[in-house]
């Protein structure tokens, strides 16, 4: 279970390398500058998200807007807190790659990460995303059309949201100061 003193966002850039994404955004949000200092994040496209302070629906839309090239027909989403979702896993849902495709992961069926985007849908979830609820609404109101791929046994989906399961991954996350 352990993955070595490696940073959380380390972790899911190598997850979804090798899950055969690229190119790869990074968003950043809070300690943004502490993350560039800590991280490897070579390769990637770094992204400040300056309004991270309002959810994850901000930093989606950041995401999203940074991917200009028209070649890409979909975007695999994963947030950098479930460092239990493998490359298996994104591979899988990656196998969908077109612009009009939904694609959820589901453990024990529920839906969660990762999740496939076609390109046809950004503009719908960038319009819908807000707070902490990222691309909620728009999954909802599209809920028929969703492709499940179940993803258990192959990755877990919880997410590492204290610092004991921070520590038990052998994760890292920079510390945070007033005004991050």
């Amino acid at each position: 279970m352990h993955q070595g003193e490696k940073s959380l966002v380390d972790q899911m850039l190598e997850t979804v390398r090798d899950g055969g994404c690229a190119p790869v955004v990074v968003v950043l949000g809070a300690a943004a500058h502490r993350v560039r200092k800590t991280a490897e994040l070579t390769g990637a496209k770094v992204v400040v998200n300056r309004k991270w302070g309002t959810g994850v629906g901000s930093s989606m839309r950041a995401g999203l807007d940074a991917l200009a090239d028209d070649d890409i027909e979909a975007v695999v989403v994963v947030p950098v807190d479930m460092p239990g979702v493998t490359a298996d896993a994104v591979r899988r849902v990656a196998a969908l790659p077109y612009p009009d495709v939904l694609v959820c992961a589901t453990y024990e069926g529920l839906r969660s990460y990762p999740m496939l985007f076609g390109r046809r849908h950004w503009p719908g979830i960038a319009s819908l995303t807000n707070a902490d609820v990222g691309a909620r609404a728009y999954l909802l109101a599209h809920k028929d059309d969703i492709v499940e791929i179940a993803c258990d046994g192959i990755a877990d989906g919880a997410r590492v949201d204290s610092p004991e399961l921070v520590e038990a991954w052998g994760l890292t996350v920079p510390a945070q100061r007033e005004g991050d």
